[in-house]
């Protein structure tokens, strides 16, 4: 028989998971449905999907796969709404969170059902939004984190890994306990630090009016975490409330040693302090992809004449290679001019790179 999915929630992620699925299983139907009606059209007219669902019920009844792409806070609500519904007999239930353990405690409500529920993380993204953006290789070498729950869940690890094969993603399993810690140090409580730093920038606005002004260029570029959907990062935190309190009691203590080493004078710790947090960053993987989207960023100096951006755009597209962002950094008349590329992946800035130098532009990696 034909297997069938559903991928309820048709936006970037959504939209993503279902081109891969049908890129690794072209005989695998595929329904789906969206809050958005226009969302759903566009997702048939683009074959993201086969058929658009007139409800959650009739998107899931026959499916074999349950993706439920959707905020944390819809995940739930769904998940209780599943419960009530006719299900698949040995049909797998996942979702696509941010946070996983209140998902995954609410998951129980499916425990009465021969169903299957396993909590999933694709830790990949985009700068855009929609059904429109999506993409099949969105998830390509990123971490996949897969979190098994509930009775027989942990047999069902294989099945999800080979319906989701087409991401071509890094699958990890770890409890949904680690998966908030692990996600809430390295992710969420650094979106609240780049939000804080630009807070106290514009805390300075009044006073300061070149504040502004100086904080372009290197300080916008480490605070770009802080340009997040305010929505999104409202729902996580909530949902990892616990985790974000431990860490902000952590960080405390930490502001408040190195608080102490300044008002001590004291040199040689606070040159420990940078030297060991310089030396453990170092060693952080540079060509991997972790939770947080890596920025593949690439600067060319250009000569300040008429037609130099349309010259270096269309030497990287008569190549097949894609830009996802440019920027003039610096343009004067008596000096070269900085454009910032921003490529999808490592090996799509290296090749832009030989490109561009075979044009006698010369480019480097800040």
């Amino acid at each position: 028989m034909q297997k069938k999915a559903a991928v309820i929630g048709l936006g970037l992620i959504g939209g993503s998971i279902a081109l891969a699925i049908k890129q690794e299983h072209p005989g695998v139907y595929i329904t789906g449905t969206d809050v958005d009606e226009a969302q759903t059209k566009l997702a048939v007219s683009l074959s993201v999907i086969d058929e658009a669902a007139p409800d959650l019920e009739n998107a899931v009844k026959e499916a074999d796969l349950v993706v439920l792409a959707t905020p944390v806070a819809t995940t739930e609500k769904l998940l209780v709404q599943l419960a009530g519904m006719p299900l698949k007999p040995g049909a797998i239930v996942t979702d696509v969170g941010s946070t996983k353990t209140s998902i995954c405690e609410q998951a129980d409500v499916l425990s009465e059902k021969n169903v299957h529920f396993i909590g999933g993380h694709p830790m990949a993204g985009s700068h855009k939004s929609g059904v429109h953006a999506a993409r099949v290789r969105l998830f390509e070498n990123a971490y996949y984190v897969l979190v098994p729950n509930g009775p027989g869940s942990a047999e069902k690890i294989g099945e999800i890994k080979d319906w989701l094969q087409g991401t071509q993603a890094k699958f990890i399993e770890l409890s949904y306990g680690q998966h908030d810690l692990l996600t809430g140090v390295i992710s969420h409580f650094p979106h609240i630090v780049a939000s804080a730093l630009v807070h106290q920038v514009k805390g300075m606005e009044d006073e300061q009016a070149w504040v502004t002004k100086l904080a372009a260029g290197g300080f916008r570029d480490i605070t770009r975490i802080a340009s997040a959907s305010p929505e999104m990062w409202t729902d996580i935190l909530l949902k990892n409330n616990d985790v974000m309190r431990q860490l902000m009691e952590d960080w405390k203590q930490q502001m408040s040693a190195i608080e102490q080493m300044l008002a001590a004078g004291d040199k040689e710790q606070i040159y420990q302090f940078f030297e060991h947090a310089k030396s453990y960053r170092d060693g952080l993987p540079a060509k991997k992809q972790g939770a947080i989207p890596a920025i593949y960023d690439l600067f060319v100096d250009v000569p300040d004449h008429p037609g130099v951006i349309s010259d270096v755009t269309g030497i990287l597209g008569r190549t097949g290679i894609s830009i996802i962002n440019i920027r003039i950094l610096e343009t004067r008349e008596d000096i070269m001019g900085v454009l910032q590329l921003t490529f999808r992946t490592e090996d799509d800035r290296r090749a832009g790179m030989q490109q561009l130098e075979k044009h006698d532009y010369e480019s480097y990696i800040g």
